[in-house]
């Protein structure tokens, strides 16, 4: 069946060719006796003996329009006409005077030369119009696919482009198929939505063998031998047809590796679409290049190939992210973590030393020394814990309708050891709504941030915390007397493992994981608020965050 294509193909190339050679003789020569039969009617060789040069314009004509066949005959017809009704004797093809013998014949290698010449000065004008054309196409498909990162619409221009371009090729439509993660090969762009039978077996074979295979109306079963060449085409009785419609899978190599399918819809004479088959020159000056064809499917292999490095990119990179957070995890918190085991362990050694008699005091130090520290342990892990699940975005607050002031105040209480010698001035008006909220998240928030300041302040000064209503929502602020915070530092202080350090914080006090403030942002805006840090005047720093109010009944909240 492949031979007998061939065939047909080849005898409609040349039927094409004589079709385009009769005209080309008919207009060659019924323009040249045309000229001559209006110098013969008008007796303009006896007036105008140079009158020969007329001829050479359309020598020039068919040459710049039709070719060197047309120009060639054109001089040639002239040449025989002139000489048989113009130059005597006239009606015979012979001439009385050598100088008119000169005279023709330097008139027919003047012809040929200048047919010659501006054919040949065609054909690079045209080329150069088809290059200056298809690098101006090239230059704005390579244009709009880099200014977008989107591999979808990367290919959807390189489709889109590819039928704009070759539709005198008969291409109606262009889609690009991809393996996903299985393997399996999916439409990623054009028309059509989903893929036949026949089509998902085609394209599979495509992007197993990287070959290109056809099918056409009827049912395919495809059959390819594997001494054909890698573009090989499989055809079926179809192919007999003299325009048809029919699907063409094309591989999109990188090298070696198929990175992809195309997935052409053509509807069109195939002869003008065959990969390697000559087309005729007039055909030929109509279409793009074939090699300009390969082009585009080259530049979406590199799209494909570009958007999988830049995910592998992302990934190294982000592997690489991952690795330095855990070092900076563990370099952050194995001090924190090892101070409080380190006094647990030495108070609870020192409570099972059967050599020394410890009085009951002494055995209650060391009790509130283990709690002490098993608490700060605690809150430590609660807070890598926590920062996890916001950053997994698995946090989900249980909310409840709860009094901002009692929670307060039970942390204040929990915090009567940390809080000793300090003075806590606390400003909650009456009649506080309650608001709905988890409760175990919002006391992390507060003590988080009470432990901040208790760690950045010095040891006499006091702490302020307080609440009000403002607008739709509760404000909870934490103020405290210390140095500050420096406004280079004001947006960062929220960061995982960022610590204010310098001459203007209290560097005795200056430990700690670097998690609390991160873990109460996370915490605020999992409940629809956010968290803000202010510098007050006379010297402090002020974090306020805030909890959206809804409105409920009396009896929603009794209940």
């Amino acid at each position: 069946m492949f031979q007998i294509e061939q065939l047909l193909t080849s005898r409609a190339g040349q039927v094409h060719n004589l079709r385009r050679y009769l005209f080309d003789t008919v207009l060659a020569t019924v323009g040249a006796l045309f000229i001559t039969g209006i110098i013969y009617f008008f007796q303009l060789y006896l007036h105008i003996p140079n009158i020969t040069l007329v001829y050479l314009l359309l020598v020039l004509a068919l040459a710049s329009t039709r070719g060197l066949y047309a120009a060639i005959l054109a001089a040639v017809v002239a040449f025989f006409s002139f000489d048989f009704f113009l130059v005597p004797p006239l009606y015979k093809f012979t001439i009385a005077h050598t100088e008119e013998w000169l005279a023709l014949i330097v008139f027919l290698a003047t012809a040929i030369i200048t047919g010659q010449l501006a054919s040949a000065l065609r054909r690079r004008v045209t080329q150069a119009n088809r290059q200056a054309r298809e690098t101006r196409i090239l230059y704005e498909l390579v244009q709009a696919t880099n200014s977008d990162e989107d591999l979808g619409h990367q290919l959807h221009i390189v489709a889109k482009s590819i039928v704009d371009v070759f539709s005198t090729l008969g291409v109606r439509d262009c889609a690009i198929l991809l393996p996903d993660k299985q393997g399996k090969l999916t439409l990623q762009t054009g028309e059509q939505k989903k893929l036949s039978a026949d089509e998902d077996a085609m394209a599979s074979l495509v992007m197993a063998r990287a070959q290109t295979v056809e099918l056409h109306d009827v049912p395919f079963a495809p059959q390819i031998s594997p001494v054909h060449a890698p573009r090989a085409i499989v055809r079926s009785t179809a192919a007999l047809q003299k325009t048809r419609r029919y699907v063409r899978m094309i591989p999109l190599m990188m090298g070696q590796k198929v990175v992809g399918v195309a997935r052409l819809l053509i509807e069109d004479d195939p002869r003008t679409f065959a990969v390697g088959k000559n087309l005729g020159a007039e055909r030929e000056r109509s279409v793009p290049n074939m090699a300009f064809f390969w082009t585009f499917l080259d530049q979406a292999a590199a799209v494909i190939e570009r958007s999988r490095l830049r995910s592998e990119s992302m990934q190294i990179e982000l592997l690489q992210r991952t690795d330095a957070l855990r070092a900076a995890l563990l370099s952050s918190v194995s001090h924190d973590l090892r101070t409080p085991l380190s006094s647990i362990k030495a108070a609870a050694s020192s409570l099972l030393q059967e050599d020394v008699s410890w009085d009951e005091e002494a055995r209650r130090s060391f009790a509130l020394a283990i709690e002490h520290e098993a608490d700060r342990l605690n809150r430590l892990v609660e807070n890598l814990l926590d920062m996890s699940r916001i950053e997994g975005g698995a946090l989900k607050p249980e909310k409840e309708w709860y009094p901002v002031e009692e929670l307060i105040h039970d942390v204040i209480g929990r915090m009567q050891p940390l809080l000793q010698g300090r003075t806590v001035e606390m400003a909650l008006p009456e009649n506080l709504p309650p608001v709905e909220l988890d409760y175990l998240q919002i006391d992390q928030v507060v003590t988080n941030l009470l432990e901040n300041a208790l760690r950045y302040t010095p040891a006499s000064s006091p702490i302020e915390i307080g609440a009000h209503v403002k607008g739709n929502e509760m404000v909870i602020c934490v103020a405290d007397r210390g140095p500050g915070i420096p406004p280079t530092d004001r947006e960062r202080v929220f960061d995982k493992f960022y610590r204010v350090l310098g001459p203007q914080r209290v560097a005795a006090h200056a430990t700690g994981s670097g998690l609390g403030l991160a873990v109460s942002k996370g915490l605020v805006e999992a409940h629809g608020g956010h968290i803000r840090v202010e510098n007050r005047e006379g010297g402090g720093a002020e974090f306020c965050f805030t909890l959206p109010i809804r409105e409920t009944k009396t009896e929603e909240i009794e209940r």
